[in-house]
């Protein structure tokens, strides 16, 4: 499904941010299957008349089955200055989870090492440092129960593989969806109940803050929560 103005959260002369479909992906992978990259390209070289193209950088990324706000550079000052600041943690992300357990702890903090399989795409936990580890770290909270569902708002201090799934399923909370990561059944869309909400950094070129918002998918399950 093609990028339309309906998909923009963001836009200005160094910027643009999408409010991503769950099951579309970032970057060309093995599948094949055409990237957002391309799509958002696609969809500024028509809205601007510009037949060789528009440049566009990838900022961050997010798994192929969450949905939710993401970033994009229109111009290189822009992508090396957002690199920049998502490698000095700069960037603020806020995500919305949506887990089947109860956490013990209404809030808390979760720290461990992560190690990733490339060829499986699957990234193991530890809670002490092993080699070739990256630690992770995020605070979350419980901000609502619906029926059976309870919604974790999630602030992810490092921006590693998987983190946040791999993370919540290690207290016995999976992400509805995941079946990676231990819920018992996975989506026939392919998504997950992870959303990236928020999104609240400097402006790269302006100097000013950037607060970035996004809807809740509308599947039938997601909008009972819109509002939390």
């Amino acid at each position: 499904m093609p990028i339309t103005d309906k998909d923009i959260l963001f836009e200005d002369n160094h910027l643009i941010a999408i409010n991503k479909r769950a099951g579309d992906i970032v970057q060309v992978d093995e599948t094949g299957d055409e990237p957002l990259d391309e799509q958002i390209k696609k969809y500024l070289a028509q809205k601007y008349n510009k037949p060789n193209g528009a440049f566009l950088g990838v900022v961050h990324r997010l798994d192929r089955p969450v949905s939710g706000v993401i970033l994009f550079a229109k111009t290189s000052k822009a992508l090396e200055r957002m690199n920049a600041a998502f490698k000095n943690r700069e960037v603020k992300k806020t995500y919305w989870a949506v887990v089947k357990n109860k956490p013990e702890n209404p809030e808390g903090k979760l720290v461990h090492w992560l190690i990733k399989n490339p060829k499986k795409n699957v990234v193991t936990h530890y809670r002490t440092e092993v080699p070739n580890s990256q630690r992770a770290e995020l605070s979350y909270r419980l901000i609502a129960q619906i029926g059976e569902f309870f919604l974790l708002e999630v602030d992810p201090l490092t921006g590693r593989s998987h983190q946040i799934r791999v993370q919540l399923s290690s207290m016995g909370c999976p992400i509805v969806g995941d079946n990676k990561y231990g819920y018992p059944r996975g989506s026939k869309k392919g998504s997950i109940c992870l959303h990236a909400r928020r999104l609240q950094f400097s402006h790269p070129v302006k100097k000013e803050p950037v607060n970035i918002f996004a809807k809740l998918p509308v599947d039938g399950f997601w909008e009972r929560f819109e509002n939390c």
